[in-house]
């Protein structure tokens, strides 16, 4: 299975944003300088953030994107589901329905990834990351 290129731009900037200072506004440019991606592209999943209500933008000269208040409760299943969806990542071509046991088997290790990435939160790594500097 693969993520896009985008919810791997989407989880560096939120970490980037949460070792920061959770509260202070960085501006797009900076961000996307920090990944080497172009503003315009990173601006596109700024508003998925935006929209999943993770991030707040603010306008004028010290504009920029900054962490929302409750930001410590974002997993990385929270993120990854506002760049990709929530759609599952199988879908059985014969619709055999839930007694296929292939779908069954799929089902069950989506199902144990979705638990690690949701216990696995932006705050915890972010500390993490605090430490090792």
């Amino acid at each position: 299975m693969r993520y896009s290129k985008a919810t791997d731009y989407a989880l560096h900037t939120m970490m980037f944003l949460a070792a920061a200072t959770p509260r202070t506004t960085i501006g797009v440019q900076q961000l996307a300088e920090r990944q080497h991606v172009s503003p315009t592209y990173l601006s596109k999943i700024l508003t998925k953030l935006v929209k999943a209500g993770m991030i707040e933008s603010t306008t004028g000269v010290n504009g920029g994107y900054r962490l929302k208040r409750d930001w410590e409760n974002i997993s990385f299943l929270d993120i990854i589901h506002a760049i990709e969806g929530s759609a599952s990542l199988f879908d059985c071509s014969l619709d055999h329905g839930p007694e296929c046991l292939i779908q069954r088997v799929v089902t069950a290790a989506e199902e144990k990834m979705e638990t690690y990435l949701r216990e696995q939160k932006l705050a915890d790594l972010a500390k993490e990351l605090n430490l090792m500097h």
